[in-house]
């Protein structure tokens, strides 16, 4: 059983899908341990304890948005609850702040992140709305594994989008969030399933 870590910072609906798919048996080789909130009273923590999955609360009010010391205290965290790098998963879940390069590094290749666009096209922030400002016809989501740089790591699934003439920012978000809640889950059942080879820059699947 992979023991699983995520990372949040605000209403948690990405958490919800993975832990959905945990209580539905859909990941049937993967359990999350520990949610862990950069933020105190966020609506992610709720959704954990619904699903009666324990949660720490890391305040990082005042701190910088990349902060060694600060990922000291999460990765100790994520061993304490077993979420180690030998062979844990720790997924970001609208997670606003950004890993410095030992978490990374410690924890290579078993970090997951969603990002709201089709990487490498709009990585960064406002994706969705500056998709629009650029007049493509489609956009979608990613999720890959974290690299040193944001937004830059192997690319495990994508999910297309088309973008329609009358779209806001608001309702392509909603649409894209949605195909967040599929492949998420699927990224993370096939990784605790030991189905994705990674080569470099490629992941690929094994079946």
């Amino acid at each position: 059983m992979v023991p699983i870590g995520v990372l949040v910072s605000g209403r948690g609906s990405n958490l919800e899908a993975i832990l959905d798919a945990v209580d539905k048996k859909y990941i049937t080789k993967g359990e999350v341990k520990v949610v862990i909130s950069n933020k105190p009273g966020v609506g992610a923590l709720e959704i954990a304890k619904k699903h009666r999955v324990p949660t720490a609360v890391l305040d990082d009010k005042g701190l910088p948005k990349a902060d060694p010391e600060y990922d000291e205290k999460t990765m100790a965290t994520l061993e304490t609850y077993g979420v180690n790098s030998r062979d844990g998963l720790v997924a970001l879940a609208g997670y606003f702040r950004i890993l410095g390069l030992q978490f990374v590094e410690k924890y290579q290749n078993r970090i997951m992140n969603v990002h709201p666009a089709l990487l490498p096209s709009f990585s960064g922030l406002e994706p969705q709305k500056r998709a629009l400002e650029h007049g493509v016809k489609l956009s979608g989501t990613t999720v890959h594994f974290a690299a040193k740089d944001v937004d830059s790591g192997p690319i495990i699934l994508q999910a297309h989008v088309p973008v329609r003439d009358d779209d806001t920012v608001d309702s392509l978000s909603g649409r894209i969030l949605r195909q967040e809640h599929v492949i998420y889950p699927e990224a993370i059942r096939l990784f605790t399933e030991g189905k994705l080879k990674i080569e470099g820059r490629r992941v690929t699947l094994i079946t």
